[in-house]
C-alpha cells in the first residue's frame, strides 16, 4: 500500500494505493457499506477506482480516514475479518490517536473479542495484569462482555480451573422466593445477559457440558456466602445493586490462585432510595489498596448502536446539571 496527498486551503485529498486487489471487496464492505461507515464517522468523502482509494476532507478528517483505513487494510492482511463494529473502532482509535486493538485480542472458541476504544484497550490491560478489577462504566461499554471473554480464555488454556459468574437477583434483596418457578427458573431472567455473553464465546454443547462438570457455574450472589473461591475467574456483574454488607462478603471470597472482577454501572442503581451501593462503597474504601485495579469506562467506550451514546451523554449532562456544586 502506497500514499499521496495533495492539499488545499479548505481540504485534504489523500489517495491510497493497496498492493492486494483481493481484499479490497471486504475493506469496503458490501455495497461499500465499510466505506459509507468511515464517510459518515470521519466526515470525509471517499471515491474508490480499481486498486486507489481517494479521500476528500478536511485535513484532521481525511488523516483520520486514512489512519483508520490504513489499520483495517493491515487487519486483512494478517487473516482477520472486518465487521461494521471492527470500522467503528478503527475510527474511534484514530481519532483518539491511539493505535487500533489487534494485540489486544481474547482468543475464545468461537471468535476473537478486541478491545474497540481506548478505555477497552486499558481495561483488558487491568484484566491481563491485576487479581481484581473493578470496571466502572455505562451499558454497551463491555464491562461484562470483556470480562467473560477473558475468563473463558483463561479456563481454554487451563490457567484457572473454574469460572463463577455471579449477580445480585431481584435488586439487593434477592426476594426469589415471591417468583414463580423452580430455583433455576427464578433465577435465569437475571443472569441471562451472562448466559448470552459465553454462548458468544463458546458453542453451546461446550457451555452445558461445562457447566454440568462445574467448570462454569452462574449463581445469584446470595449463593457465595460461606465459600471459598479458588483457582477460579470469578465475575460479579449489577455491583451496582448489591449493598456494602453484600460487597464485603463477596471480595472476601477470593482464594489462592484466584482472579475477580466487579462490573457496573453507578448511574442505574436498584437499590430502593437512599440505600448506599456496595459498588460505591468499595470504590471509596478500597482507592488506596495495593492489587485493586479501577477502571472507568465513557459514554466513549459505548460499542452498540449510536443512539445508545448519545443517550448516556444526554442523561450525564442532566445529572452534572443536577449537582449542587454545579449550581
Amino acid at each position: 500500500m502506497s500514499d499521496t496527498a495533495a492539499t488545499g486551503r479548505s481540504s485534504d485529498v489523500r489517495r491510497m494505493t493497496f498492493d492486494d486487489n483481493a481484499l479490497l471487496p471486504v475493506l469496503y464492505g458490501n455495497h461499500d457499506r465499510h466505506l459509507v461507515r468511515i464517510e459518515q464517522l470521519a466526515n470525509v468523502q471517499l471515491s474508490a477506482r480499481g486498486n486507489q482509494l481517494a479521500i476528500a476532507g478536511a485535513a484532521d478528517d481525511a488523516a483520520i480516514a486514512h489512519k483508520a483505513i490504513a489499520g483495517l487494510y493491515e487487519r486483512l492482511k494478517r487473516g482477520l475479518s472486518i465487521e461494521v463494529a471492527d470500522v467503528d473502532a478503527a475510527v474511534r482509535f484514530a481519532r483518539t490517536g491511539g493505535e487500533g486493538g489487534d494485540n489486544d485480542g481474547i482468543r475464545t472458541r468461537r471468535r476473537t473479542v478486541q478491545a474497540r476504544s481506548p478505555g477497552q484497550r486499558t481495561y483488558l490491560a487491568a484484566l491481563r495484569e491485576r487479581d481484581m478489577v473493578f470496571a466502572l462504566g455505562p451499558a454497551g461499554s463491555g464491562k461484562t462482555y470483556l470480562a467473560v471473554a477473558m475468563g473463558v480464555s483463561l479456563l481454554l488454556a487451563g490457567k484457572v480451573e473454574r469460572i463463577v459468574l455471579s449477580r445480585p437477583a431481584v435488586e439487593a434483596g434477592e426476594r426469589l422466593g415471591f417468583l414463580p418457578g423452580d430455583m433455576k427458573e427464578k433465577i435465569d431472567p437475571y443472569l441471562r445477559p451472562l448466559y448470552d455473553a459465553l454462548h458468544d464465546m463458546l458453542p453451546a454443547e461446550q457451555i452445558a457440558n461445562r457447566m454440568e462438570s462445574g467448570e462454569i457455574e452462574i449463581a445469584p450472589l446470595a449463593f457465595m456466602r460461606g465459600r471459598t473461591l479458588a483457582h477460579c475467574y470469578v465475575i460479579l456483574d449489577e455491583a451496582q445493586n448489591t449493598t456494602p454488607m453484600q460487597m464485603r462478603m463477596f471480595l472476601t471470597r477470593l482464594g489462592e490462585g484466584s482472579r475477580m472482577v466487579i462490573t457496573g454501572d453507578p448511574s442505574q442503581t436498584d437499590l430502593p432510595g437512599g440505600q448506599r451501593s456496595g459498588l460505591a462503597d468499595a470504590v471509596e474504601t478500597l482507592k488506596n489498596v495495593d492489587g485493586v485495579r479501577f477502571i472507568r469506562l465513557t459514554s466513549q467506550d459505548v460499542v452498540r448502536h449510536d443512539l445508545v451514546t448519545r443517550i448516556v451523554e444526554a442523561y450525564d449532562a442532566r445529572d452534572r446539571k443536577s449537582k449542587p456544586d454545579n449550581r
